[in-house]
């Protein structure tokens, strides 16, 4: 058991890095993008919101990536099972059932989904800082014009 809670903190965290990086990346990019005068301010703001959504969305299905090469190197799942996958319905906390860990690797499931959960609300207050920030910005527009 302590050796799961070990690989699950260090995927974890290796996660939540992953995500900082994405997250400064996204909010720098948004920033710069909200400096810009547009001449079509809601499809600005649809853009961005868009723009954000899909980078998040890309750094979500690269943490599930790690969390499948750690099932991979502790052999969580019986053989043959599709690891992403199980990863993937984990993370999410989807929870489908259909590919259940061996017994003595079961709590990197739930670590798998708490740390998804975590990522996924950060991911949340982040988009919705985004649409915050642009829509101050196209109102700040919308005032001088």
């Amino acid at each position: 058991m302590v050796l799961q809670f070990l690989l699950g903190t260090i995927v974890s965290l290796m996660n939540i890095m992953i995500h900082a990086l994405v997250m400064v990346g996204a909010i720098g990019i948004a920033r710069s993008a909200g400096l810009r005068h547009t001449v079509w301010p809601r499809l600005h703001l649809m853009a961005a919101m868009v723009a954000t959504a899909a980078v998040l969305m890309v750094a979500h299905t690269l943490e599930s990536v790690v969390w499948s090469a750690a099932y991979l190197m502790a052999g969580v799942a019986p053989a043959g099972s599709d690891l992403v996958y199980f990863a993937f319905v984990n993370y999410t906390t989807l929870g489908y059932g259909d590919i259940t860990p061996v017994e003595t690797r079961r709590l990197l499931g739930p670590m798998t989904a708490m740390n998804g959960i975590l990522l996924f609300g950060w991911s949340t207050a982040v988009l919705f800082e985004v649409l915050r920030k642009t829509v101050e910005h196209l109102a700040a527009i919308e005032t001088r014009d």
